[in-house]
């Protein structure tokens, strides 16, 4: 087991911090190392820091999401408009240990463990969006539903898992190259056979994995297997074109 502190550079005490993670691993025996990534200052800046630091963790680092996470992540998301995908987008398992356990469950771990938590002062920074869903809008839901509202958004995300995997299964067996078979497919489908195709998971042309289009390229793509355009573009320096009955993804 390895521990792995990663500093993001945008605050002062980052050393600090890597010392006190340093010694809680070398406490319960875990190797430790410490990354540093470069993260400018400017827009999206949390969505480029969470970027920057799971490439610094990779795919097989166990994060410390809990259920309270989890329900924040709902909400956040419901707000950009996502579907099933965005709703159930924190799954039980390896990547995510922790998400049976609430945020006051492991604080209250680590007291009875007599580990110090380091507190991330930007968590309480209202100028990004999940901290004003943590300490005001959940609040709020709670003050109105007269019940605290995570364990109904935690149910919610699995619902909305279930539904996704089912959708996914369906839609593998979908050639998003055929355009016919696109263009007659039910539209829920057709859209994620699409969208597994553009993110690059080895369902088609393109190669390495890529960040999920959003709907409205989707629409363009399946504009083009319907016969309602010729090409579109789509993003990351990528365009959808139809020769006969066939789709092809290339670069620009």
């Amino acid at each position: 087991m390895t521990a792995v502190h990663v500093d993001h550079g945008l605050r002062p005490g980052s050393a600090v911090e890597a010392e006190r993670v340093a010694a809680a691993a070398a406490r319960v025996g875990a190797s430790f190392r410490s990354v540093r990534v470069e993260v400018a200052l400017g827009p999206d800046q949390e969505a480029r820091a969470r970027s920057a630091r799971h490439a610094a963790l990779g795919p097989r680092a166990a994060l410390g999401h809990t259920a309270d996470d989890q329900a924040e992540t709902v909400l956040v998301n419901l707000l950009r408009g996502a579907g099933l995908a965005g709703l159930s987008s924190l799954r039980p398992g390896p990547r995510h240990p922790l998400l049976g356990l609430r945020r006051s469950e492991t604080r209250g771990l680590c007291a009875s463990l007599d580990l110090d938590p380091v507190e991330d002062p930007s968590n309480a920074d209202p100028r990004f969006v999940r901290n004003r869903v943590r300490h005001e809008v959940l609040p709020l839901l709670a003050a109105v539903a007269s019940r605290d509202p995570v364990p109904l958004l935690v149910r919610t995300a699995e619902v909305a898992a279930g539904d996704a995997d089912l959708l996914d299964q369906l839609a593998a067996g979908l050639d998003p190259a055929d355009a016919r078979a696109l263009a007659g497919a039910p539209p829920p489908l057709a859209a994620r056979a699409v969208r597994r195709w553009l993110a690059g998971d080895g369902s088609g042309p393109g190669g390495a994995e890529r960040h999920p289009p959003d709907r409205a390229t989707v629409d363009r793509v399946l504009a083009v297997a319907a016969g309602r355009a010729v090409a579109c573009e789509v993003t990351g320096g990528w365009r959808v074109s139809r020769t006969g009955q066939v789709l092809r993804l290339e670069r620009r």
